[in-house]
């Protein structure tokens, strides 16, 4: 999501104050909010479902339709959003005996 750079303080806000409720959602496991180290006014969520329904079910919820509201204005571009499959992973499973 490309922002007016005036307007990142105010997405932030926006974000922090439906970070809680959006990771509460039914289905949400996950939850992130990065930055573009340059330029600066580039964010992108990255967020774990449980299903593509529990997705939906958001996307149709009073909870992002207000969020949208608050965040949509600040847009100085298109936004974007992608559902991916993951396909390899280095990540360690937390329960993995790492022996060396």
């Amino acid at each position: 999501m490309t922002f007016e750079p005036a307007a990142c303080a105010q997405f932030q806000e926006v974000f922090e104050q439906s970070k809680a409720k959006i990771r509460a959602f039914p289905g949400c496991r996950f939850l992130e909010l990065w930055r573009c180290k340059s330029p600066d006014n580039i964010f992108m969520t990255y967020s774990h479902w449980d299903s593509e329904e529990a997705l939906e079910a958001y996307r149709h919820s009073t909870l992002f339709k207000t969020t949208w509201a608050k965040t949509k204005p600040l847009f100085s571009d298109r936004p974007e959003a992608w559902s991916l499959d993951l396909e390899s992973s280095t990540k360690q499973a937390q329960d993995d005996d790492i022996t060396g």
